[in-house]
Formats: C-alpha cells, structure tokens, sequence
C-alpha cells in the first residue's frame, strides 16, 4: 500500500533536499500529494521542487510557504541553487493559497492518512499548529530532519534546522502527534559520500538535475551529507535507523543555544522517538534501489 505523504522543504540551500525529494519521486510506494517550501525565496524552492516533479513526469500540488522564522533573524535568504533552473523546465507561478491553509485542507481531506515529511526549519509547521491545533491529531506521523541529541561523535548544540526557528520547532515538539520521529545529526552524519562518487551514481534521469543543483553545493563543499534523504527512508524502512523514545525540549532564549534539542531518555509512553543508530550501507542500498526500478 502507497503512503501519502506531505512534504515540507528548504530545498535551494543544501543539497540533500533536491536528494530528498528525487527520492520521494522515484519510491513506488510514495503517494506525494504535495509540497510546501520554506525559508528565504520559498517561490524559487518552490521552482526547484516543480523542476524535480517534472522531471519525474509527475503533478505533485507544490505551495510556496513562510519565508522569514515566526521569531528571530532570517539566516537562510537565499536559494543559491536556483541559479541552475534556466537548464531545467519548471513552473514559475503557484496557487495563491498559504501554506498552512495548504497544509490544513490535506490534513483535513485524508485524516490520519498522512505522514509528513519536515526536512527544513520549522516555520510552515510551527504556524500550522499555532493557528489549527487540531491539524496534529489528524496526522497519521510526523518525521523531521532535525536536531543533535548529545553524542559524542555529533557533540552538543543547535543544528541548522532548528537554529534558523527554535520557537516554531519548540511548537512542533509540544504537537500531540500519533507519531513524533526526529532524525539529527548523531546518525546523518554518518551516511555521506564525496564529490566524485555523487557524480558517479547520480546517473538515473530524475537525477540528472540534482546532480546539476549539487554543482552548486561542491562550489563550496567536497562532500554530500544525505540528511533528509536518511529521514525520508525511514518513512519506508524501519530497520534502517534504530529509535529510542523520550522526550524532546527546545531551547529558544539565549542567542548562543537557541534550537538546541535537549534529549530526555524515556519509556514507551514518552513522546517523541529519536534515531539513535543507522545502518548505513542499507540505507544507501535502499537510497539508490527506487532509481534501478524506475528507471
């Protein structure tokens, strides 16, 4: 059986959503029944994710969403990929509709049907459950790309997604939601490849335009963190990350902490699950494996 799900993106910024989202596109079991954008230019990501759609052959509803965080300074203005979509046909014009109204009528069309996806800050999320509180107890998961829960190898302090709108990820993390998973830096910092290797297998079709938006991205970086697409798997996979329940805190005051996730360890009436270990070579089997098929 398909999952329908929603997902909610900073794609522009880096790579690893335009990865994502390829992903999603190509899985056979992913009903995508839509896209919202979020952060600095949300209408350019929003041409990037129609670019990706098109190239897949598919119409999927995308809504440019908030562009600047509910509280605090913008840090991410812009979608510097976008410069790479004269090379690739995309839709320049999106339904007026916001975002939260987007998302809301989704929720409210397949109650309890719809896993979403978050792979960017909070904003469109944490908006969506100021203004409709019910909309958390119609979701049927929520999965989010975010945070660092103190281990060794990741260290302790805020991560990109949950620094850029710690108040709107402190709303999301206090949502009632059937099922809340976090998947942060202690295990997508382990599922990476370098430059030369993303260019050897990105050779499917619905590839070839994430391979050129990565051009961008190795301007300044020689390495692919495959953050969100790890997140996405799981959606799909459950013994790809292992997942400990308990309870998740945002700090949101101090300028130095803010979008810091504090990681309380629980029992199984905690509510919220955090990755806690990856499989990596399965993941990247399974990252890969859509493409083969589909292609």
């Amino acid at each position: 059986m398909r999952k329908k799900v929603l997902l909610d993106t900073d794609i522009g910024s880096d790579i690893d959503d335009a990865v994502c989202l390829a992903y999603l596109l190509a899985h056979p079991a992913c009903e995508l029944v839509g896209i919202t954008t979020v952060s600095g230019e949300p209408v350019k990501r929003a041409m990037m994710a129609s670019a990706l759609c098109k190239a897949a052959g598919r119409k999927v509803p995308i809504c440019p969403g908030a562009e600047n965080p509910m509280r605090g300074p913008q840090q991410q203005p812009r979608a510097s990929q976008a410069g790479k979509l004269d090379r690739w046909s995309h839709d320049e014009s999106f339904p007026a509709e916001n975002a939260t109204e987007f998302l809301g009528r989704a929720l409210r069309e397949h109650p309890g049907e719809i896993h979403l996806l978050a792979i960017g800050p909070m904003t469109n999320l944490g908006l969506l459950l100021s203004e409709d509180p019910e909309a958390a107890s119609l979701l049927a998961s929520l999965t989010m790309m975010i945070g660092r829960f103190v281990t060794p190898d990741t260290g302790y302090g805020p991560e990109w997604n949950a620094r850029c709108d710690p108040h709107a990820a402190a709303i999301v993390y206090q949502a009632p939601v059937k099922q809340h998973r976090s998947v942060g830096l202690d295990v997508t910092l382990r599922v990476t490849r370098d430059a030369g290797s993303v260019r050897e297998e990105f050779t499917a079709p619905l590839l070839q335009p994430v391979l050129d938006f990565s051009e961008v991205w190795f301007e300044n970086m020689d390495t692919m963190v495959f953050h969100d697409p790890l997140a996405a798997t799981t959606l799909f996979h459950d013994d790809i990350c292992t997942f400990s329940r308990g309870t998740v805190n945002v700090l949101t005051d101090a300028p130095e902490t803010a979008g810091t996730t504090v990681w309380t360890a629980g029992d199984t009436g905690s509510p919220h699950e955090v990755a806690t270990s990856v499989a990596t070579e399965r993941f990247f089997s399974e990252y890969f494996a859509p493409f083969a098929v589909k292609e």
